[in-house]
């Protein structure tokens, strides 16, 4: 059982500065207090957060609690609370030391039901998002808004910015693949902060029999798509830096292949690699460690190619994997997970074909700028 810590809550590391440095006015919604706590008072509260739910040093748990609020359940997504469980696994809390229920909503238990929400007067999401389709922060965001659509709580989204959101790339999901690594028809890069991304769920009517929640975002203050932002801490165990999460949409799509992104090292999603990986001149070897219990390879020593030391660049890219696919010439390099990350079964066969990267560029182009259309009614931030 996972012990439950608020109060003297630990953040895990921060991450790295970017190449420019982000204003230190930016104010996620989170710290605006001003603008929602008339919303909570007098209200049963429950929270959707996990470690990166901060005002300042300070969990917004703590924050509401000191100011009266009665917070009477928690609700925690992937990774849980404290951010350090490995992907993959289930959680089960014991709240006999806390003054509100825990609830994760991971595993078996992916959205909340009645019973779960029963006694709620007021849901607020506020969990830190990195921009890409597969990161299931935001399948969390769906399922919570739907379940209070369905048992009609309001809910606050305290905003927060989007990393990875100054630019839109890659395939728009197709539905036929929607899983809780890619629910909507949205591209790999989307572009959009929690907030934006909750107008959009709401205004195109993706939540089940086209519910709408009653929703309200509190908006980032001085901070748009073009403002670089360094996250104060890992939004997740194998994002630790900067350089990790601006390379996250472009190497995850290895998880659904044969080889490791570096789980289990303290550079995951900066470096690829494999036993058998042809060219040996760089390599390492992923450990069971918190947040990566049980990594591929474990203990054996892969190669492969790595980004550590560059500086982020914020683009999206298939030339790691159409190199990857090459190199290895395997007929098994791709497993069943690749198409859900993909979101279609077109990718694969494309990069099996030998396209170039432009020519795959080419064939989801009209979609991502229909995409990119629909996205600017959605848009908070210029």
């Amino acid at each position: 059982m996972q012990r439950f810590l608020f109060l003297s809550l630990i953040i895990i590391s921060g991450c790295s500065n970017q190449s420019q440095e982000a204003p230190t006015t930016i104010s996620p919604g989170a710290y605006q207090t001003e603008q929602y706590l008339s919303l909570l008072k007098e209200k049963s509260i429950g929270l959707t957060v996990n470690h990166s739910s901060l005002i300042n040093e300070t969990h917004l748990t703590d924050s509401l609690l000191s100011l009266g609020i009665n917070v009477t359940k928690v609700y925690t997504p992937e990774h849980g609370f404290t951010g350090t469980v490995s992907d993959g696994v289930s959680i089960a809390y014991d709240s006999a030391d806390s003054p509100f229920e825990l609830i994760s909503l991971y595993g078996k238990n992916k959205k909340p039901t009645k019973e779960q929400l029963n006694g709620i007067d007021l849901m607020i999401f506020d969990i830190q998002d990195v921009g890409a389709r597969f990161y299931t922060y935001i399948s969390t965001m769906h399922y919570v808004m739907e379940g209070c659509a369905k048992n009609n709580i309001p809910l606050v989204i305290l905003d927060r910015p989007n990393p990875n959101g100054s630019y839109v790339d890659g395939p728009v999901l197709d539905t036929a693949f929607s899983s809780f690594v890619g629910m909507h028809p949205i591209p790999i890069v989307h572009g959009l902060t929690v907030g934006e991304l909750a107008l959009m769920i709401n205004g195109e009517r993706w939540l089940e029999n086209g519910l709408t929640a009653d929703l309200t975002v509190i908006p980032v203050e001085n901070w748009d798509h073009t403002i670089p932002y360094s996250l104060p801490v890992k939004p997740s165990p194998n994002l630790p830096d900067d350089l990790s999460i601006s390379l996250y949409p472009s190497l995850c799509l290895f998880e659904g292949t044969i080889m490791s992104v570096g789980r289990g090292t303290d550079h995951a999603f900066q470096q690829i690699g494999h036993p058998q990986y042809p060219d040996t001149t760089y390599s390492f070897t992923p450990r069971s460690r918190e947040g990566a219990k049980w990594p591929p390879y474990e203990d054996q020593k892969c190669y492969g190619f790595s980004w550590k030391g560059e500086k982020p660049q914020y683009k999206f890219s298939l030339q790691p994997l159409i190199q990857a696919y090459k190199k290895m010439n395997e007929v098994d390099f791709f497993n069943d997970y690749f198409k859900r990350l993909a979101g279609n079964d077109v990718l694969q066969k494309q990069v099996e074909m030998g396209m170039t990267e432009s020519e795959i560029r080419a064939t989801w182009q009209e979609s991502l700028n229909q995409f990119k259309q629909k996205r600017t009614k959605y848009l908070l931030y210029n």
